[in-house]
C-alpha cells in the first residue's frame, strides 16, 4: 500500500483543497494519532482534519484514487459557504457556547465513547473466556472419543464392508 499512497501524494501535492499526506505514529506525530483515535496502523482518515473519519475502502491505487478525487470541503465554521441553512443556524448556536459548555459537552460524548468501548472489551473479554473453555471441553470430548478406540472399530468396519459377508452365529 505505502507505494500506492506515495503516488497519490505525488497527485494531490499542492491541491487547492485537497491534502493527502502521511504522519509517523510511533514518532513525533504520536499526539495527533492519539488525538484521532489511531489504534493499528497504517488508519487511513479523511474529512473535517478537527473531525477526522475513518476510511475503509479498499487499499490499492484506483480505490485510494477514487476515494481521494470524491472529497470535497465540507460545512465548517471555516467554511459557513458551502453549509445550508439549517447546518449554518446549528454552528452559530454551537458558536454561540461558552468555552466551559463546549468543553463539558466533548468530555460527555468522549466519556460515553469510552464507556461504550469499556463496556466493549469487558465483554469481549467474557467472550474470550467462554471460547477458551469451549475449546478445551472440545478438545477433551475428541480425546476421549479417540482414546475409546473409535479408530479400531472404524477400521473393523470398513474392513467388514470390504470383505463378504460373514454372518454371526
Amino acid at each position: 500500500m505505502k507505494p500506492d499512497w506515495d503516488t497519490l501524494m505525488g497527485e494531490y501535492e499542492g491541491h487547492k483543497t485537497i491534502l493527502v499526506g502521511d504522519v509517523d505514529c510511533t514518532t513525533a506525530g504520536k499526539p495527533l494519532c492519539d488525538s484521532n483515535g489511531v489504534k493499528g496502523f497504517p488508519t487511513i482518515k479523511s474529512g473535517d482534519p478537527a473531525n477526522m473519519e475513518d476510511y475503509s475502502g479498499g487499499r490499492d491505487l484506483t480505490a485510494l484514487r477514487s476515494h481521494a478525487s470524491a472529497l470535497k470541503p465540507l460545512c465548517s465554521p471555516l467554511n459557513m459557504d458551502l453549509c445550508d441553512d439549517e447546518q449554518k443556524a446549528e454552528i452559530e448556536a454551537i458558536q454561540a457556547m461558552t468555552t466551559e459548555e463546549l468543553d463539558a459537552k466533548i468530555a460527555a460524548a468522549d466519556a460515553k465513547v469510552a464507556e461504550a468501548e469499556k463496556t466493549f472489551d469487558t465483554e469481549l473479554e467474557k467472550l474470550q473466556a467462554t471460547y477458551k473453555k469451549l475449546q478445551e471441553t472440545k478438545e477433551a470430548t475428541l480425546a476421549e472419543v479417540k482414546a475409546s478406540g473409535i479408530g479400531l472399530i472404524k477400521s473393523v468396519k470398513a474392513a467388514k464392508a470390504a470383505s463378504p459377508a460373514k454372518e454371526e452365529l
